[in-house]
C-alpha cells in the first residue's frame, strides 16, 4: 500500500470519512497512532458537502456549525480554517404560519416558551392560556425518558408543539417530535422537566443558567466557502501528518484476530491492525460488528433513518425582492410541502460578496415517515419548491439555476428509549478492546456532536491501547498474500 506512516505508533484502521471518522483520525495522530481512513464511497465529508450553483460555491448539505459548543470550530481553527470562519450576516428567521412569516419568537428552547409572551399571531387565544396554565398543573414525571412533544403538549397544548417544536426539531432530526426523546434531543430541557414542577420555570432556568455561564457571541458558526470545506480541510490535515485516506473501499469485514488485534477486509485488500474506529452510519456499523458483537449489531440495526432533500436555486438580484432575515420555519400542521428555507445569501455574507449579482436561497422537503414527496423527480422538488416560496413570499422570478440534493437515510432518529439504546450498543462493546464506535447515531446529529463523539472513540482507542506492548507494524496484504498496493 502506497503512504508512508508518522511515527510507529499502533497501527489503527478508521472506516467511515465523514466527519466524524475524519476527527476520531484527526485526533488518533495527535495520540502518536499510524492512521489509514477507508471510506466507500468516492469522497470524503458523508453529510457535509460543498457545490456550486450558477457558479456560485454553497454548501448541498449542512450549512453551520453550532457555535456554543467548542469542536467544530475548534477543529476548523486546527486545520487553518480560522480566517474562514464566518457568523451569519442575519440571525433573524421567521415562522410561516397562519398565511403570514412571523417573527421567530425569542425566548425558548428548541420551541418550549418560558412564557406566552410574543407569541400572538403564532399560538391562538386559547394557546397563550393553555401555556399560562402550566404554573397551576401538578409536577408530570418525565421517568427514564419521554417524547418531547408528548411531554409539552400535556404540559403547554398541542399548540405549542405543532407550531413551534415541530418546525425547529423538524429542521434538525427530519423528524416527528411525538416521537423524538426529550433525554437524547433536548438533555438540558430534560433535565429541567426532571427538577421543576413547572415546564415553563424549567425552561427560563435552562436560559438563566446558559446567561449565568456567559455564553456570549454568535450561536452559530459558517466557512466562507461552505462548512463542506471543512472535511476536506481535515482529510488534507491528516495526509501531510502521514495517514493514509482510500475512497471507493468499503469494508466488508471485521473480524478479531486470535493473537490480538483486528482483521479489516476491504475487498481484495486485508489490513490489520491494533485498533478499529466504525464511523458510519448505524445500518452498515451493524453489518459490520454482526460476527464480533452481534448484541450491539441488532441494536444498531434498529436505528431509524429519515431522507430528505434540499432544493438549491439561484435567481438574478435584479428580479428577486426576498424579506430580511435568514429564511422560514415550516409548521407541518399548516400543510406546506417544505419544511424550511433558508435565504443563504442573506445569512452568509460570503455568499453575497463573492456573488453580487445572484441571491441564493434553498429549501428542504422530506420527514421521517415521508416517502411520497421524495418519489418526485427533481423538477417536481423544484416546483413545489417555488409554489411555495411564492405563497410565502411573493417570489415569483424564474431561478437561472436549480440543483436537488437527495440525501437517502440521511439523518438518524431519536425516539424514545435512544439514549438507553446507545448505552446497550457500548455495553456490548465495552469487552472488545481495540473497537469504538461514533457518529451521528449515538449522542447528537449536530456537526459538534459528531466530532465530540469521534475525539471520545479516539480517547477510548488510546487508552485501550497505551501501555500495552506495542506490536511490530502488521504488513497490509490482499487477499492473495502479496504485498497491499
Amino acid at each position: 500500500m502506497s503512504g508512508s506512516h508518522a511515527g510507529d505508533g499502533p497501527r489503527v484502521v478508521v472506516v467511515g470519512a465523514g466527519i466524524a471518522g475524519l476527527a476520531a483520525a484527526h485526533r488518533l495522530l495527535g495520540r502518536g497512532a499510524r492512521v489509514t481512513v477507508l471510506e466507500a464511497s468516492d469522497r470524503v465529508g458523508g453529510k457535509l458537502l460543498p457545490g456550486e450553483i450558477a457558479g456560485a460555491r454553497v454548501d448541498l448539505g449542512a450549512e453551520s456549525l453550532l457555535a456554543r459548543r467548542p469542536e467544530a470550530v475548534g477543529l476548523a481553527r486546527e486545520v487553518g480554517l480560522a480566517d474562514r470562519l464566518q457568523p451569519p450576516a442575519t440571525a433573524s428567521a421567521a415562522l410561516w404560519t397562519r398565511g403570514a412569516l412571523r417573527p421567530m419568537p425569542k425566548g425558548h428552547v428548541m420551541g418550549v416558551p418560558g412564557t406566552a409572551a410574543a407569541l400572538a399571531g403564532v399560538l391562538s387565544d386559547e394557546g397563550l392560556a393553555r401555556i399560562e396554565r402550566d404554573a397551576d398543573l401538578p409536577r408530570t414525571e418525565v421517568g427514564d425518558d419521554v417524547a418531547i412533544g408528548a411531554y409539552v403538549a400535556e404540559r403547554l397544548g398541542r399548540e405549542v408543539v405543532d407550531r413551534l417544536v415541530e418546525p425547529l426539531l423538524g429542521g434538525v432530526y427530519a423528524g416527528d417530535a411525538y416521537r423524538i426523546s426529550m433525554r437524547a434531543a433536548v438533555p438540558q430541557l430534560f433535565e429541567a422537566a426532571r427538577t421543576h414542577t413547572s415546564l415553563t420555570e424549567g425552561v427560563r432556568a435552562v436560559q438563566a443558567k446558559a446567561a449565568a455561564a456567559g455564553q456570549s457571541g454568535p450561536v452559530f458558526m459558517g466557512i466562507a466557502g461552505g462548512v463542506g470545506t471543512l472535511p476536506l480541510a481535515v482529510a488534507e490535515s491528516v495526509r501531510a501528518r502521514g495517514a493514509e485516506i482510500l475512497t471507493g473501499t468499503p469494508v466488508t469485514g471485521l473480524r478479531r484476530e486470535p493473537e490480538g488485534g483486528w482483521r479489516v477486509v476491504a475487498g481484495e485488500r486485508v489490513l490489520r491492525a491494533d485498533a478499529v474506529v466504525v464511523a458510519v452510519p448505524a445500518p452498515a456499523a451493524a453489518a459490520l460488528l454482526r460476527a464480533e458483537a452481534p448484541g450491539a449489531a441488532a441494536e444498531l440495526a434498529g436505528v431509524e433513518y429519515a431522507s430528505m432533500a434540499l432544493i438549491t436555486l439561484a435567481y438574478r438580484r435584479a428580479e428577486t425582492d426576498l424579506p430580511q432575515g435568514s429564511g422560514f420555519l415550516v409548521p407541518p400542521v399548516d400543510g406546506h410541502t417544505i419544511k424550511a428555507s433558508t435565504f443563504a445569501s442573506h445569512k452568509w455574507g460570503w455568499i453575497a460578496g463573492e456573488n453580487p449579482d445572484l441571491v441564493v436561497l434553498r429549501t428542504s422537503v422530506g420527514r421521517h415517515g415521508e416517502t411520497e414527496i421524495l418519489d418526485r423527480d427533481d423538477a417536481g422538488l423544484v416546483e413545489v419548491s417555488r409554489h411555495d416560496l411564492k405563497a410565502a413570499t411573493g417570489l415569483t422570478a424564474a431561478p437561472v439555476a436549480t440543483r436537488v440534493t437527495r440525501w437517502q437515510d440521511g439523518l438518524p432518529q431519536y425516539p424514545v428509549g435512544h439514549h438507553a439504546r446507545v448505552g446497550r450498543v457500548r455495553a456490548h462493546l465495552a469487552g472488545l478492546a481495540g473497537l469504538a464506535v461514533c457518529g451521528a447515531a449515538y449522542d447528537g446529529v449536530g456537526v459538534p456532536a459528531c466530532i465530540a463523539s469521534a475525539y471520545a472513540a479516539a480517547d477510548q482507542i488510546h487508552g485501550d491501547l497505551r501501555g500495552v506492548q506495542q506490536l511490530t507494524a502488521h504488513p497490509v496484504q490482499s487477499l492473495h498474500g502479496g504485498a497491499g498496493e
